[in-house]
């Protein structure tokens, strides 16, 4: 009887340790595949990184499958986004998920020339100050005859 025992207690804990180091190597795979997300949303444009995880795509998976290289082309990337669109249909034959996909690569190069037109308006909102040559001109002028500086 007591031998009986030992091995059910001895498969209990083979069963346990398997089901341990499974677990284990399922959430070192999952950190893994979220370092390389990370990697890659740095790798493709650090200041977009917050977009690309919202919708779950960077730019470059984006461009890829709406087939579009230059981000400036907008016609472009709206013909091949209605293109994508209603060949994938699911009336035509198309899947659901294709037709999704397109939709969310359109989506995230919409924020991405939004962010790009945001930068260009704040830069262009930003006077310059002068040089140094032009402030120190301004200063000369408005300064009064025989009045010394400190």
């Amino acid at each position: 009887m007591a031998r009986y025992l030992a091995q059910i207690i001895i498969l209990g804990a083979q069963l346990v340790g398997r089901a341990l180091v499974k677990t284990m190597r399922q959430e070192l795979q999952a950190f893994e595949d979220a370092a390389r997300l990370q990697e890659s949303l740095k790798a493709n444009d650090p200041s977009s990184g917050r977009s690309a995880v919202a919708t779950g795509m960077t730019l470059a998976e984006a461009q890829q499958i709406l087939n579009v290289s230059d981000l400036t082309d907008r016609q472009a990337i709206d013909t091949h986004y209605e293109h994508l669109f209603r060949v994938n249909d699911k009336g035509t034959g198309g899947t659901f998920y294709i037709q999704s996909k397109v939709f969310r690569a359109k989506e995230r190069i919409d924020q991405e020339l939004e962010r790009m037109e945001l930068l260009v308006k704040t830069d262009a909102s930003h006077s310059f100050p002068p040089s140094p040559s032009e402030s120190s001109q301004f200063q000369c002028q408005n300064k009064e005859p025989g009045h010394k500086s400190r």
